[in-house]
């Protein structure tokens, strides 16, 4: 399979729980497997959402699944398996490459819950939302401007989920499931599973949740923290979507070589210079 389809390939085959995954990004023919990443949607998301994200970490090696489980929240948690689809990433994956459970909003919430039972190698956590919903829903043009300015500040991805008939709007005005945030929140004053690894991503412009909370899981989970300049909600599909995929793909190496690695594998240094301001990235798309 290549990288090159503008839409999710499925599996061919069945998933250990017998289900086929809702969606996968496969690297190159050519390109060595160096992981696999397993994630999960947020509210009113769905696979092809993170079609651009897929792509990008396949084009550097890393296999992207979203199994196909109930969304968070939409089921009890004993209902949702993800100890199945970990456990079948890391028997079809190349032998010592990481299998990463990943999620965006609730399903970062879905992640960390399921973490102890599910056993991945390293965990990845976007946008963790607070337990309070944010306030109205889209009944308005107005409303839904401002769901899709609070999501992001693409103009490429705010066009997508626009467009999309499978994308559910108004579901950032939803409250978080009491049991998937007691559930998380429980994982998280535990302390790190097992010295697994962990990636908080979370926009410092933020209008969903506020950069405090991803801080605070952060200290509690000894977790790398990324806080993106200006980004908001949905961290992985922002305008700043490159960097981001940048910084996780270098988290994945740092995963991949095991604890030696340095804490930076590449550091910048200015040379006495000041550094050049950040400027846009291009083409949204």
């Amino acid at each position: 399979m290549t990288t090159t389809t503008a839409s999710p390939v499925p599996l061919t085959g069945p998933s250990s729980a017998g289900r086929k995954p809702a969606a996968v990004w496969e690297p190159a023919a050519d390109v060595t497997v160096r992981g696999t990443v397993l994630l999960l949607p947020g509210r009113g998301e769905h696979a092809g959402v993170y079609g651009r994200f897929g792509r990008r970490l396949a084009f550097d090696g890393y296999r992207v699944v979203v199994p196909a489980v109930p969304a968070a929240g939409s089921a009890p948690l004993d209902g949702v398996d993800l100890v199945g689809p970990v456990a079948e990433a890391r028997e079809t994956a190349p032998p010592g490459t990481p299998v990463v459970l990943a999620g965006s909003d609730t399903g970062a919430l879905l992640a960390l819950a399921a973490a102890r039972q599910s056993g991945p190698d390293g965990l990845l956590l976007v946008g963790l939302p607070t337990t309070v919903a944010a306030p109205g829903t889209p009944d308005t043009a107005d409303e839904w401007t401002d769901e899709l300015g609070a999501r992001t500040s693409c103009p490429a991805h705010r066009g997508l989920l626009a467009a999309d008939p499978d994308f559910r709007p108004g579901a950032l005005a939803e409250d978080v499931p009491a049991d998937l945030a007691r559930a998380a929140e429980d994982a998280a004053a535990a302390g790190p599973s097992d010295g697994v690894p962990v990636l908080v991503v979370h926009g410092s412009a933020d209008p969903v949740s506020p950069p405090a909370t991803a801080r605070r899981f952060a200290g509690q989970l000894a977790a790398d923290l990324v806080l993106v300049a200006d980004g908001r909600h949905d961290a992985l599909n922002d305008a700043a979507h490159r960097s981001v995929a940048a910084a996780v793909v270098q988290w994945l190496e740092r995963l991949r070589g095991g604890p030696d690695l340095p804490a930076q594998i590449v550091t910048t240094d200015a040379g006495g210079r000041t550094p050049h301001p950040r400027a846009p990235e291009g083409n949204p798309a």
